[in-house]
């Protein structure tokens, strides 16, 4: 159950920086967005709390921030429009390689 909330929290990792992204243009702040990236801040360290309980907090902050960084590369690429050379592939790969090792080890 731990590990499910440490993956529910690197899930909401995901909404923080989508909300401050669209969170401000240049008409201005976009409160909504805004509260949802805050919504997303709270739920997400929530969620890592709760996980912390029984898995070492090192392997479960380096798993948050692993998910949480791949995860916002991926919706970067298919919903922002971002780069996605071979390079920035393979690097998040790797990522998700440490993420399974330290799952495992």
């Amino acid at each position: 159950m731990d590990w499910l909330a440490l993956i529910i929290a690197g899930v909401f990792e995901w909404g923080w920086p989508v909300g401050l992204k669209l969170g401000w243009t240049s008409e201005g702040a976009r409160y909504g967005w805004i509260a949802f990236a805050i919504l997303c801040m709270v739920a997400s360290g929530a969620c890592l709390l709760y996980a912390q309980r029984t898995i070492p907090m090192g392997t479960a902050y380096a798993v948050w921030t692993g998910i949480g960084a791949v995860g916002t590369f991926v919706i970067g690429v298919l919903i922002f429009a971002e780069p996605a050379s071979l390079a920035r592939w393979f690097f998040a790969g790797l990522i998700v390689v440490g993420i399974a090792g330290l799952k495992f080890s």
